[in-house]
């Protein structure tokens, strides 16, 4: 099985060993269901209701019986009125208070008691979180990545985690963006720096 101390023979499609890989769920949360998503972003918002959370419903369930560890990450700032947030939020106005219900997990994939759950500040949860430190606290070598969105925080966990030393790996139909044309180029951008897997894959493969 791959070792991060020993690239001999390990390529893109190399498996992964399910205990040693996390499930990393980015930012699928109130916020990218609310009434202003669905007013605006109508597609977007049927994407993540009706293919990415039912995905990452099944992906979680195969890493929980694999014993992956399953992490989320969403979008809230650390105080109600924000003022620990990036400069790069405010200046984009992205606010999600302290507590709020838009900072909440979409109940459907609602994390379980043990989970670990990240709020950030920032399109880059290795930037504005300990995730390293826990990943590697926790023996993980590789990260699964599903969530939204594409062309911006995933890609930013991709990237981020490639240069931290882990094996990365983007599920293509896990993801969504506000275009079909953000989401393919965002995983053609990317793709260098992960490998590009389905649903059916994962699974396949954390359950084998």
């Amino acid at each position: 099985m791959m070792k991060r101390t020993d690239s001999a023979g390990l390529t893109r499609n190399s498996l992964v060993d399910p205990k040693r890989t996390a499930l990393l769920i980015v930012d699928v949360q109130n916020a990218e269901v609310s009434p202003y998503i669905q007013e605006n972003h109508p597609g977007y918002y049927r994407q993540v209701t009706e293919q990415v959370v039912p995905q990452i419903r099944r992906l979680i369930d195969v890493a929980r019986a694999a014993g992956s560890e399953v992490i989320y990450t969403v979008i809230e700032s650390l105080t109600s009125d924000g003022r620990d947030r990036s400069l790069d939020h405010k200046l984009s106005g992205l606010f999600v208070p302290k507590g709020s219900w838009e900072g909440k997990v979409v109940e459907a994939i609602a994390p379980e008691e043990d989970d670990i759950l990240l709020p950030k500040t920032s399109s880059g949860v290795f930037n504005s979180t300990n995730l390293d430190y826990i990943l590697r606290n926790l023996g993980v070598e590789a990260v699964v990545v599903a969530g939204v969105l594409t062309d911006q925080c995933i890609d930013m966990a991709v990237r981020d985690g490639a240069d931290k030393g882990y094996f990365m790996i983007c599920v293509s139909d896990a993801c969504a963006s506000y275009t079909s044309t953000r989401h393919e180029q965002a995983l053609s951008a990317f793709g260098g720096y992960c490998r590009v897997s389905t649903t059916e894959d994962i699974i396949a493969e954390l359950g084998r």
